[in-house]
C-alpha cells in the first residue's frame, strides 16, 4: 500500500501542475506555469485506497464506478479543504468560482474527477 500511495501522490501532482498550467495558458499566460502545494501529496495519494474498492466493484459499469469516484473525491477534497482551512493551511480556495461550496469544492469539476478516478483505478491495477 505504501508504494501505491507513493504513485498517487506523484501521480496526483503531475496532474494538477498539468491542469493549472492548462488552466494558466487559457487565461492567457504563455508561459503555462504550473503549480501544486507539498499538502496535495498526501492528499493524492488516499487514492490509492481506489484499488481496494475497485477489487469490489470490478464488474460494475464504469459510469457508475466513476460516480463512485466522483462523490469520494468530493467527500476527501471537503474534509482535507475543512481541516486545511480550519488551519489557514488550505491551498485551494474556490469562493469566486460559481459552483463551488464554501470555497472547498467545485461542483463543475465533477467530470474531472469522475476522469481522474478512472485514470487512478488504471494505474494502480497495471501497477499490481
Amino acid at each position: 500500500m505504501k508504494e501505491k500511495f507513493l504513485l498517487c501522490g506523484s501521480v496526483g501532482w503531475c496532474l494538477e501542475v498539468f491542469w493549472t498550467g492548462i488552466h494558466s495558458l487559457l487565461n492567457g499566460h504563455a508561459t503555462m506555469m504550473g503549480k501544486t502545494s507539498l499538502l496535495m501529496f498526501p492528499i493524492y495519494g488516499c487514492a490509492a485506497f481506489i484499488e481496494p474498492v475497485y477489487r469490489r466493484i470490478s464488474y460494475s459499469p464504469a459510469v457508475f464506478r466513476g460516480c463512485l469516484y466522483t462523490a469520494g473525491f468530493f467527500t476527501a477534497e471537503f474534509i482535507s479543504g475543512s481541516v486545511l482551512k480550519h488551519f489557514g493551511m488550505c491551498p485551494w480556495d474556490y469562493s469566486s468560482a460559481p459552483l463551488q461550496y464554501k470555497g472547498i469544492i467545485r461542483l463543475d469539476y465533477a467530470p474531472l474527477w469522475f476522469t481522474s478516478g478512472l485514470l487512478f483505478e488504471k494505474i494502480l491495477t497495471k501497477s499490481s
